[in-house]
This record gives structure tokens, sequence and C-alpha cells, in this order.
């Protein structure tokens, strides 16, 4: 790829990645998270002037930033046809080509994570140099068919068989390809290899291009684990459009605040490491380590529009979970405060500990007493891969429902009374 540069965007926290390609003075971008400051920075760095924004689909793990990147760059924003869409965009599908100053963009229709979606071949010289593919193609695996509802699961793992056929006939071999799934993210139908590849390669060892069209719904639908609820609100705000994000922080909290806000049933997230939760935190705050995995999960667990008040170490932590809030549509918190949990509650409020514990100190715990209660809350492809022989699986995503379940769980194995 002589002249051409493609920088990926990482976000780690949902899995995906975002392209700057760009040559001379000229880029194009493709499926830009909402926080596109990230992007602009990028075209400021080189001098760039971003003359196209594609949607490779209508992202459902994160609210797209194209929109308003086209519009504060001026460049034509394009997605596929037959989306509707309550913004002016250029809608292609099979057959179409975008002329660029980089090289000649064609559009390919793969459907298969979604029923419109498209991926990008650029060629260059006469060769296709990269393939983009959103969430078809993966690294060693594809997107998952199911996120728009049971009936069109199935239709979709099809589409998803015969989109690869059509990559792997219509792609030039050596073409780099450029998912934008794969990196850990929920969209992703099974776990993926690698960092990078080209075409051939993913025809020679993805098992979607070896297996007959049957077995690779079969297995592709038998493979697919739980996704995140927060999926079902991403459709609909790219479907309206979204606009600017503000992540400058917000109202500062009081003690009196975080009380009455948790009194009303308002989540109050401490974003600080795990260690520092368990030694002393809010008694009724909820932990979500903003150094690990944090927005998946909160996205999945709260009920939609429940008011947030975040409480970090620092500035840091919390602007840092603001960033990652507004990429799956939670635009402000209504308030922060930043220290410890002694500065956000009363001398005579309620705070709390719990004791933690190494793998050895349960696997000890165990041989003394192998009756001695065990939840288990990671995943459910997780748990088949080995667990704790006794203990009680809930998902974390399911706990809140489950609670009362997993109350009457612990009174009913405890030796020492309720729990």
């Amino acid at each position: 790829m002589t002249g051409l540069e493609v920088i990926a965007i990482d976000t780690p926290n949902l899995g995906d990645r975002s392209y700057v390609v760009g040559s001379g003075s000229s880029a194009i971008v493709i499926d830009p998270q909402r926080d596109i400051d990230r992007v602009e920075e990028i075209l400021d760095q080189h001098g760039w002037s971003a003359s196209h924004v594609l949607e490779t689909h209508f992202h459902n793990d994160y609210v797209s930033g194209g929109l308003e990147l086209a519009r504060r760059t001026k460049a034509e924003y394009v997605v596929p046809e037959g989306m509707e869409i309550d913004f002016a965009a250029r809608q292609v599908g099979a057959a179409a080509e975008l002329a660029s100053d980089i090289g000649r963009l064609r559009v390919i229709p793969t459907p298969g994570h979604t029923p419109n979606h498209i991926s990008f071949a650029l060629n260059v010289g006469g060769a296709d140099v990269a393939l983009f593919t959103g969430g078809s193609l993966l690294f060693g695996s594809v997107g998952r068919p199911d996120l728009l509802g049971q009936e069109l699961t199935e239709p979709l793992a099809r589409s998803q068989w015969r989109s690869m056929r059509r990559i792997g006939a219509e792609i030039t071999p050596l073409a780099q390809v450029y998912p934008t799934h794969g990196f850990g993210s929920f969209c992703s139908a099974t776990a993926t290899v690698g960092n990078e590849s080209t075409v051939a390669e993913q025809v020679a060892s993805n098992p979607a291009f070896s297996v007959a069209e049957d077995t690779f719904v079969e297995e592709l639908i038998a493979g697919l684990d739980a996704y995140p609820a927060y999926y079902a609100h991403m459709g609909p705000a790219n479907q309206r459009g979204a606009g600017p994000i503000d992540l400058s922080l917000p109202m500062v909290a009081t003690a009196g605040d975080i009380a009455r806000r948790m009194a009303a049933g308002e989540w109050v997230v401490d974003l600080r490491h795990r260690q520092a939760f368990a030694a002393d935190h809010v008694k009724g705050a909820l932990s979500f380590d903003v150094h690990g995995n944090a927005v998946t999960y909160l996205g999945w667990m709260i009920d939609w529009g429940t008011p947030i008040t975040l409480l970090g170490a620092d500035a840091v932590e919390v602007q840092t979970m603001q960033r990652e809030l507004v990429r799956i549509g939670i635009d402000r918190p209504v308030g922060y405060a930043i220290g410890t949990s002694a500065d956000w509650v009363s001398s005579t409020a309620p705070r709390s500990w719990y004791r933690r514990v190494t793998h050895v100190d349960l696997a000890q715990a165990l041989a003394d007493d192998p009756s001695l209660p065990v939840l288990d809350l990671r995943r459910n492809t997780e748990f088949d891969d080995g667990y704790v022989l006794g203990a009680k699986h809930v998902p974390l995503h399911e706990l809140r429902g489950r609670i009362d379940e997993v109350r009457r769980w612990a009174d009913d194995t405890s030796k020492h009374g309720p729990v």
C-alpha cells in the first residue's frame, strides 16, 4: 500500500476499531465512534482533509459519530442503502463506486451481521489493497446474526455464509482485511484470532470459508451467547443520528446529593479499582471499575434512562468513564465526586467493605469445607470452559433479575444463617 497509511483507532472496552485511511492531503474514515475528537486529532496531525465518512452498517454496540464528523469536516456521509434514517446521507448498495483522491472505493454487499451490511474495497492502481469489512468478515470469525431478533437469525446466518463466498470470489487475495468488530466485541459470533490478515489468509483459515452452508449456520447459531441489553437502544440512536458530545465534568455531588440519589433509586457508580472498592466504599454504591471493561456491563445492567452519579479517585477516572458512556448513548451523568468513600458520605452514613481472597484461598476453603457456597458470575461460555464443582452459576448480567433466587440459595446453603 505504497503512499497509503491506514490508522486503526482502537476502542478496547467495546472491542471495536475505527479506521482513518490517508494519502497526500486526503483521508477517508470508516465506522467512527461517537468521540470523534480522536479522529480529528489524527486528521490534524497528518494534514489530511476527510472526503468521505463511511458506515459499513448501523451499529448495535455503539452510537456512531459519523454524522457529526461528516458535518464538522464537510465530508460526504455514506451509509448502506435501505436504511431508514432521519438525516441526509448518501445511501449506497451493490455496484456502487466512490471516487476519492486515495483510490476507488467499491461497495460490496455483505449482509449477515445486519440485512443491509456493506463492505468497502479500496482499489489503488487496479488492485484491491484493503477491504473494510465492518461486522461481516472478522479475523477467524464473522459477525453474529442474531442482534435483530430470532426470526432473522437463521436467514442472516445464511446471508453471512454467502457473503463470505462473495468476498472470496471478488476481492484480490492479497488485500488487507480491516474489520470493525472482533477485538473483544460482543458483535463477534465467536472469539476472533489474530490482529491482522489478508483475504487469502482468511479464506485459508477462517471456518466460514471451509464448511458447508447448513453446518456453518447450525454451528454459528449454536455458539451464540448473550449480548448486552443496551444494544436495543443503539439502532434507534443511529437511525436518528447523534449530535455533538459534552465531555466536561458534570455538577459536583455532595454527600447529601449522593445519599438522596441512592434513596431515590438512582445509580451511584464507584469507578475506583475493585481493590479500593473492596477495602472501603459507600454502602449502596455500585462498583464498575473504570480500569476494566466497566461500560459494557453498566450498559447491560442499568435500567435505561436511570440517572447516574460517578465517584472516582480523581477527575481522570470520571472523565474516562464519561467518554466510555457517550459511546453507548449515555450522555451526561447528573453529578460526580472525587476522593475516597470518607469524602462521599456524612460521618454517620454507612460504609462497607468485603474480604478479597485468591484462588489458592478458595481452593483451601473448599478443601476444608466442600459444601462452601460459591457463586460464579462469569458468562456462559466461560463457565462451560471450567467451573468449581457445586458452584451456582448466575451470569453477572442476569444477577439483578435473579437476586431473590440468589438470596434464597445463599440462605439455604449457608451454615451461618442468611447472608
